[in-house]
């Protein structure tokens, strides 16, 4: 059990026989009254979102869950297949739990998995990674004025609208949370 004073953004509830991941947390003090805090919860199995107000001395039943790291391998058309890193145990994460997981996995690469109850119920994404701009048709410069962009594939299918001096097989960083350009990496 954890206290409404003390539940910080990160925290894991269990409400209603379910996991929220607490997103945003808003401290309230009023003049007159108890305290409290009002979170926004996101349910990590089905995704809905929550908005709740705790009082500062109430109790609120934390879940336990545990994050393991697992090597991303394939994808089977039903779920993403990962090995532990610890264990080298399989994790199926179905496709379902996020269908934009896709877009973001990358074959070798090391993902914090979410388990509760043994079940994965989600995947940490870096906030930025490097991709390799697999489609891009070409602009010639001068066609329009500062700021414009074009759309791009990456290499996992997602699309982002980049600017025009962007070409097929650079580097680019994305920021996964807008999906949004950030630069050109060069390596």
């Amino acid at each position: 059990m954890i206290r409404g004073g003390d539940i910080a953004k990160g925290t894991v509830l269990l409400i209603k026989n379910a996991p929220f991941l607490v997103v945003e947390r808003e401290f309230v003090n009023p003049g007159k009254g108890t305290a409290f805090a009002r979170v926004k919860m996101k349910n990590l199995k089905d995704g809905s979102v929550l908005t709740q107000t705790i009082k500062t001395p109430d109790l609120v039943e934390d879940a336990t869950v545990e994050t393991v790291d697992g090597q991303y391998q394939y994808s089977d058309g039903e779920n993403h297949i990962f090995m532990n890193t610890v264990t080298f145990d399989s994790i199926n994460v179905p496709e379902n739990l996020n269908e934009n997981l896709k877009y973001y996995l990358k074959e070798g690469e090391v993902y914090p998995i979410i388990l509760w109850d043994d079940d994965p119920i989600d995947v940490k994404i870096p906030q930025k990674m490097v991709f390799t701009v697999a489609e891009s048709e070409n602009y010639v410069k001068g066609d329009t004025v500062s700021g414009a962009t074009k759309p791009v594939i990456t290499e996992t299918g997602l699309t982002v609208r980049v600017p025009l001096f962007i070409k097929q097989d650079e580097k680019i960083l994305v920021n996964t949370e807008t999906n949004d350009y950030v630069e050109r990496v060069n390596k």
